[in-house]
């Protein structure tokens, strides 16, 4: 029964990629057919020396938008990050490929022993790509810009939105230099995830030179330290730019990188077929199949940093029993789920976060797909023949639940199999959002992609009681103290090995609680021209091309 409607819902959604007429637009054919002529003058438009260099060239990465900005203190989207991402340094870097830390403009740190103050030994002989110097007074800059509202550039621009989200604007006391090559950033209470948070692309050092240059136009006159300098935007088209040929971490092997905002899917696969692309995201899930075939390409596909949830609200009877929350997880078969509705680009989810992320418990078994095991919990919770419920299904399709309605049919018939009838609903997206954080529901979908590489981003958030307070994140109006008082300690203590063992205790506590069906880990993918090495999927979902190289 539950094969049949997956093959139903796979049907209706996709069709065959026999007729490129079928798949296009008219608008899409028009827009195929003139970047089709026009893509040598992209190439026109660069300097001669643009493929000079013998390890060199220009690598073209297709995407589906253009970026909002690239002043990333003002940005909030991953469009912008993944330009960002190649122009500025952080003072600690993500490992390409990786949520651990390393080295970026501050070559070590230190906090103090309470974890209040924390001490950054700047990189010494570094330039703007303006050629001014990095020193602390650029940290200091680009930093306090954003906390400190006495600043001459805070109000330049625009709100500092991760500054604010991340809770930095709170916790943050000051930011100091000791020297010319030290900086301080002392905090009022101690946070654990400070480190992972001080990593992310919001908080690049930017020249401030530029800023106060350009004033509110710096956002369109990026200048960084990073393995790229900026070049040329020509608005909802492209993106250029250039190697930095004094890059501190060593000059990038390719001369140039454009990213080309390309909104079609399928005509992003066309161009990357054709040669006009070295890289693309997002193909159309039916066109896999023919992405594999092709000789000239590679997919490469990790679990993303995300995870896909059913949040059973505990403040809602019969959801407040545990027996009842057992028997609805195994009732759901997750492995169909992943293999029709994600068509295979995901994994099944066990815990509370995914793989990808540090202090994963690999060791805990997954509750069964066991409809005969969910009948007998319900029995044993009192409700021998079932009880009604509403499901409500996400109405956008997300990184980490690809179609909302699809999945909410496929799981009311698996609960109904057990007994279970639901009612689905379903609202606008900013709707839906307010309504569950306000507690409205009684089983609904959500998700959350990480925004740093600290388990706390997801825990505090989704789990903790302090977030169960209306408007809620923690969709499940879950309350434990158990799982509070851990939560509480990983977060207030900087040794990572003891963190690791509290958030795997955390990860048992939910196990035993089940607040949600955890449902699965979406991937990311890219399809790839074989002549591109060394690019590397970031579970972050940002884009680091400074180790990449094109093949002669």
């Amino acid at each position: 029964m539950t094969k049949n409607l997956f093959k139903r819902f796979f049907n209706k959604k996709f069709r065959k990629f026999d007729d490129i007429t079928c798949l296009l637009s008219k608008s899409s054919l028009i827009f195929f057919f003139l970047t089709s002529q026009l893509l040598p003058m992209v190439f026109l438009s660069l300097p001669a020396e643009a493929d000079s260099h013998a390890k060199g060239g220009t690598f073209i990465f297709g995407r589906g938008g253009d970026s909002v900005g690239l002043d990333p203190a003002l940005e909030e989207d991953g469009e912008s990050f993944k330009v960002c991402d190649n122009i500025y340094d952080t003072l600690i870097h993500y490992k390409d490929g990786s949520t651990e830390i390393e080295p970026g403009l501050a070559t070590s740190w230190e906090s103090s022993e309470d974890g209040l103050t924390w001490t950054f030994h700047l990189r010494k002989g570094v330039t703007f790509h303006d050629g001014t110097p990095f020193n602390a007074e650029a940290v200091l800059f680009s930093l306090n810009r954003q906390h400190d509202k006495t600043h001459a550039f805070h109000d330049v621009g625009g709100s500092y939105v991760y500054w604010i989200a991340t809770g930095l604007a709170e916790i943050v006391d000051k930011i100091t230099a000791v020297d010319e090559f030290t900086v301080q950033i002392h905090l009022k209470t101690a946070y654990s995830p400070f480190i992972y948070t001080i990593a992310i692309t919001s908080f690049s050092i930017v020249s401030p030179t530029a800023v106060k240059e350009f004033g509110d136009e710096y956002s369109n006159n990026p200048v960084g330290t990073g393995p790229f300098k900026f070049v040329q935007w020509d608005r909802g088209d492209k993106i250029v730019l250039a190697a930095n040929e004094n890059y501190w971490g060593g000059r990038p092997k390719l001369d140039r990188v454009i990213f080309r905002s390309i909104p079609d899917n399928a005509v992003r696969l066309i161009e990357l077929q054709r040669g006009g692309l070295h890289a693309m995201e997002f193909p159309n899930p039916d066109d896999l199949q023919q992405i594999q075939d092709d000789e000239t390409l590679e997919l490469l596909s990790q679990p993303g940093t995300n995870i896909g949830y059913l949040a059973m609200n505990m403040d809602k009877p019969p959801l407040d029993n545990l027996k009842v929350r057992l028997a609805i997880n195994h009732a759901i078969n997750k492995t169909e789920i992943i293999k029709h509705l994600y068509q295979g680009l995901g994994i099944p989810a066990k815990n509370p976060i995914p793989p990808t992320m540090w202090s994963y418990d690999d060791t805990i078994e997954d509750l069964t797909y066991n409809p005969k095991l969910a009948k007998q919990l319900l029995a044993e919770a009192g409700y021998p023949n079932g009880f009604e419920t509403t499901l409500w299904a996400l109405p956008v399709p997300r990184p980490y639940i690809p179609d909302g309605r699809a999945l909410a049919e496929v799981l009311q018939s698996e609960l109904r199999n057990i007994g279970i009838e639901t009612k689905i609903v379903t609202y606008d997206w900013g709707t839906y959002l307010e309504k569950t954080k306000n507690g409205e529901h009684d089983m609904a979908m959500l998700g959350w992609s990480a925004d740093l590489g600290d388990p706390d981003n997801f825990f505090y958030f989704l789990l903790s009681k302090s977030s169960a307070e209306k408007p809620a994140g923690n969709i499940a109006f879950y309350r434990s103290d158990a799982m509070q008082n851990v939560l509480e300690q990983a977060r207030s203590i900087s040794d990572k090995d003891k963190r690791i063992s509290l958030y795997k205790q955390a990860q048992q506590i939910f196990h035993k609680d089940v607040p949600w069906v955890p449902l699965a880990h979406a991937k990311q993918i890219l399809v790839v021209n074989k002549k591109v090495k060394n690019l590397k999927l970031h579970p972050l979902n940002w884009k680091y091309f400074r180790n990449v190289s094109l093949e002669r």
